[in-house]
């Protein structure tokens, strides 16, 4: 039943969750990769009932909106094998093992884009695949931006552009840009810069 006036809360946090919730009665590795595991799970649901669940678990990761001082975003073009093109995106990575996502975030930056940056602020986290994946990536903006050498890993191939946040916006708006990251990342972007000259 739809409640006539719905009020948006964050998960877990409303008394009917436990109406939604699915207990998980079993779990096991199906498959471990480099960056990513499969796990088979077995679940019962709200109404008794018993299904399987099929979830990858990932170490998350960090992004990075880098702001030059001209206005201008760094953007990174690469392939992408799964959607088999060239996608423009927010520098980014998984986190290692014990790594903080700010340290990831300015390993990132400087490995993608030999970049260092004197000013962090966290712009949020979100989780890009909910149905299927526990992926966590927070976002950070790097201001005061110095300029160095690129320190890509092995297999690493990347293009650094520099776009102005409006045509960055424009390109999320149109579908040009479709990583979600980016989207979130510029469009948070955009409200914080709004914020600053309120």
């Amino acid at each position: 039943e739809v409640a006539d006036e719905p009020v948006l809360v964050l998960g877990d946090d409303d008394p009917h969750d436990a109406e939604l919730h699915e207990k998980i009665l079993s779990e096991e590795c199906a498959w471990k990769g480099k960056i990513l595991d499969v796990h088979r799970l077995e679940v019962e649901l709200p109404n008794g009932h018993r299904s399987a669940r099929d979830i990858i678990r990932h170490p998350g990761a960090a992004a990075v909106v880098a702001l030059t001082e001209s206005g201008k975003i760094l953007l990174v073009r690469q392939y992408r094998t799964a959607i088999d093109r060239v996608t423009v995106e927010i520098p980014a990575g998984k986190l290692d093992p014990g790594e903080a996502e700010l340290d990831c975030a300015k390993r990132e930056l400087v490995e993608e884009c030999g970049i260092h940056a004197a000013r962090w602020t966290r712009l949020g986290e979100l989780n890009n695949a909910i149905g299927y994946s526990n992926e966590r990536i927070v976002v950070f903006l790097a201001e005061d931006l110095s300029w160095g050498t690129q320190a890509l890993d092995e297999g690493e191939h990347l293009e650094v552009v520099r776009v102005a946040l409006k045509e960055a916006l424009d390109m999320c708006a149109d579908g040009r840009i479709t990583d979600v990251k980016t989207i979130v990342g510029l469009f948070w972007l955009e409200r914080l810069l709004a914020s600053r000259r309120a």
